[in-house]
């Protein structure tokens, strides 16, 4: 079992940055993929950006946040980290991270364990 509680959303400005954590209960954070996924107002959930496990070898993200977004993760503090800079109105949503064993997958279906979401609000 692994307990997922996201923190650092809020409401910035366009162009401005903010970090998103992730931090995770268990003694064995590293074994599990981690991911970032967003649900805009009346929208599906959406992937952001993924991160396998261990190292986190080359993190995947979705093209609309490409060169934008990092996804990170360190394993000694069981958190993950999203660094979302040159925020768009557009990127306005609830974030939510996930988890799943090892491997980093897209599907939504695919992971296991899930946070209550962060709201993030960009205004223009």
């Amino acid at each position: 079992q692994v307990q997922l509680v996201e923190s650092g959303g809020g409401l910035v400005q366009a162009g401005g940055s903010l970090r998103l954590s992730c931090a995770a209960s268990g003694r064995t954070f590293s074994r599990y993929a981690m991911a970032w996924f967003r649900q805009g107002l009346g929208k599906e959930r959406e992937i952001v950006a993924a991160i396998s496990w261990g190292s986190g070898g080359s993190p995947y993200y979705a093209d609309s946040v490409k060169g934008r977004f990092t996804i990170s993760r360190d394993n000694a503090k069981n958190t993950m980290y999203l660094q979302m800079n040159s925020l768009k109105p557009e990127d306005t949503a609830v974030y939510y991270c996930a988890a799943r064993s090892l491997i980093a997958v897209e599907g939504v279906h695919d992971y296991d364990y899930w946070g209550q979401g962060t709201q993030v609000t960009v205004s223009s």
